[in-house]
């Protein structure tokens, strides 16, 4: 729909907004185009730092907006693109009287990062509501898949999270369990 430097160029009209957060290169945009089942429609590539604005997709005609937010940890740019980053995701989780859940992604075969855990400290300093999808779980087989699960999830459970969802953009198995907890996110106040 649209891509923003600022909050105050958020798409009109305001809807309910679900944002997605992550490390850089964890796959938010491939979850998103999983999701929603179209492929190309959040820029997905191999180079982390790809997402450098706010981007808004309309869900629906009325539903709400997904918006998917600058990877964070990138070290291969410059020092002053990483501020502006942070700034947008601060500036963006703060102040946004829209937002209902945040999506925060991190990659199953590493468990929560320092960075997630600072995000995740971000979170709740601005009180929004979040889950943790742990992605690429396709990658591992089932006795890693269980314990790289039981390692995000007590964390993640312990500091917040509202809900540990296991998540594969490849073969989409978790895609139901997230749309029920964002279905259930849209209802809530803000």
């Amino acid at each position: 729909m649209k891509s923003c430097t600022e909050l105050a160029q958020a798409p009109k009209p305001a809807l309910p907004e679900i944002a997605f957060v992550g490390r850089s290169n964890v796959g938010k945009s491939s979850l998103i185009n999983s999701l929603l089942s179209r492929k190309g429609l959040a820029l997905a590539s191999a180079t982390p730092g790809k997402t450098r604005l706010l981007n808004y997709f309309r869900i629906g005609e009325k539903l709400c907006y997904f918006v998917d937010l600058p990877g964070y940890g990138y070290a291969k740019v410059a020092k002053t693109l990483q501020e502006e980053w942070a700034g947008f995701l601060e500036d963006y989780l703060a102040d946004s009287k829209h937002l209902r859940l945040v999506v925060l992604i991190a990659d199953a075969r590493r468990g929560l990062t320092e960075l997630d855990m600072q995000m995740i400290q971000a979170l709740n300093i601005y009180r929004r509501g979040f889950l943790v999808a742990a992605t690429k779980v396709d990658k591992l087989n089932r006795q890693e898949r269980d314990q790289a699960m039981q390692g995000v999830r007590g964390p993640a459970l312990s500091l917040g999270a509202e809900s540990v969802l296991a998540y594969s953009s490849t073969s989409h198995d978790g895609r139901g369990d997230l749309w029920e907890e964002i279905l259930r996110g849209l209802k809530r106040p803000v």
